[in-house]
């Protein structure tokens, strides 16, 4: 009788925990290491900070948030071909899909 049940629990998800995207541990530390400096130095801000980057690692894989880094940093540049970053719609919804997912993650942990 404990099978199918243990199938059952197994196929619904209920008897694992569930598994955040695995991120590397340097993008998540690079994350937090640029999050502290803009918030602070402080323990408090490392556990809100280390808290948003798992929050956004439960919401996105590990591919799209470094296409979006990506694009983010390209942004940043100046010249004509970091503009085709800014300019590009598909590059301005990528953005706005982490901004969202970061706003949730903030919301949860600031």
């Amino acid at each position: 009788m404990i099978r199918p049940l243990l199938s059952v629990l197994l196929l619904a998800g209920l008897a694992t925990p569930a598994v955040a995207f695995d991120y590397p541990t340097a993008a998540r530390a690079e994350y937090v290491f640029t999050c502290m400096a803009a918030n602070g130095q402080t323990a408090e801000m490392l556990r809100k900070c280390a808290c948003s980057i798992d929050a956004i690692a439960d919401r996105m894989p590990y591919d799209q948030y470094e296409r979006i880094e990506t694009v983010m940093t390209m942004q940043q540049l100046a010249g004509s071909r970091a503009g085709f970053f800014r300019e590009a719609a598909w590059a301005k919804e990528l953005v706005a899909t982490f901004e969202r997912v970061q706003a949730d993650a903030n919301l949860k942990c600031f």
